[in-house]
């Protein structure tokens, strides 16, 4: 990629930075209760890594 980007494309690049983050930790308790153990990460809607997955951005 480029050393200097274009504005648009680096909005449009934060705001996939951002889809890819697990969720809040206190989603597990308030979806499944005190006792479940599960990954925050099974609450994000938008998997997303730079390895797997490229963006159209």
């Amino acid at each position: 990629m480029s050393r200097y980007k274009p504005r648009a494309k680096k909005k449009r690049l934060i705001k996939k930075g951002k889809q890819t983050k697990w969720a809040p930790y206190w989603t597990v308790p308030k979806i499944y209760g005190k006792t479940r153990r599960i990954h925050p990460g099974r609450h994000t809607v938008v998997k997303r890594s730079w390895r797997r997955i490229k963006t159209k951005a």
